[in-house]
């Protein structure tokens, strides 16, 4: 299916208002705590390595509504509702709040396999230093193996992939001027988040395997939908 038609679609569906409200509040907390010198929220609620004193399993859900900064948030909502938006009016409310949930569980889980595997030889360096020089870096946010990873950036990849899938004729306006099939637009961000995830390269902070992981979980709920419930995939 390449043409999307829905009589009763809304600009702004329910969940992403909700999903939109909810990280704009989160954020506006973060900051508040920034400027009152207060502990930092992403010690607690942000995705950590599973072997870092800051490591709590909700965060593989809190992480995706926390940001790093205005422009962070700002692209990150304007991308969820521009593709986001389409799939939930495609979808209902139910089905799209279970694939944006799933997606970005999945790119945390990608996220944690990866630089489980990275860091390990800061782990190492640091379990075979004595007990009484480990204390001050285990509880450092500085330190790579504290180092935390947040915003939804996951969740919106799993969106980008399913309307590319869903979607592949539909134009997409890169810089709001050039037109291009959204499945070649698709491809190439993939593309390009493997190769900047293979490259690895130092003083790069965007977690580009969190981004293919939300992006592979959402191609395989797609898939998964399209072969069980063939009423709304065809």
């Amino acid at each position: 299916m390449t043409d999307f038609r829905l009589g009763r679609s809304q600009v702004i569906p329910p969940v992403i208002k909700n999903l939109i409200i909810i990280n704009v509040i989160v954020f506006l907390i973060q900051w508040t705590f920034q400027r009152a010198g207060s502990p930092n929220m992403e010690n607690f609620f942000a995705l950590h390595d599973i072997r870092s004193v800051f490591f709590r399993p909700h965060q593989l859900v809190t992480y995706m509504f926390l940001h790093g900064n205005f422009m962070h948030i700002f692209w990150n909502m304007l991308i969820l509702w521009m593709f986001g938006s389409i799939l939930e009016n495609y979808w209902g409310p139910k089905r799209f709040l279970t694939f944006y949930i799933v997606c970005g569980i999945g790119a945390a889980l990608l996220h944690l396999i990866v630089v489980y595997y990275e860091l390990t030889p800061y782990w190492e360096e640091l379990k075979s230093a004595p007990l009484a020089e480990q204390l001050p870096y285990l509880s450092d946010p500085h330190f790579p193996l504290n180092t935390a990873t947040l915003g939804a950036s996951g969740a919106i990849f799993g969106c980008m992939v399913a309307f590319g899938l869903l979607f592949p004729n539909s134009l997409v306006y890169i810089y709001f001027l050039i037109p291009i099939k959204a499945k070649w637009v698709v491809l190439a961000y993939v593309l390009y988040e493997l190769f900047l995830g293979v490259q690895n390269n130092a003083g790069d902070n965007v977690a580009h395997w969190a981004h293919l992981g939300g992006g592979l979980f959402g191609l395989l709920l797609v898939f998964y939908w399209r072969k069980t419930d063939r009423k709304n995939f065809y």
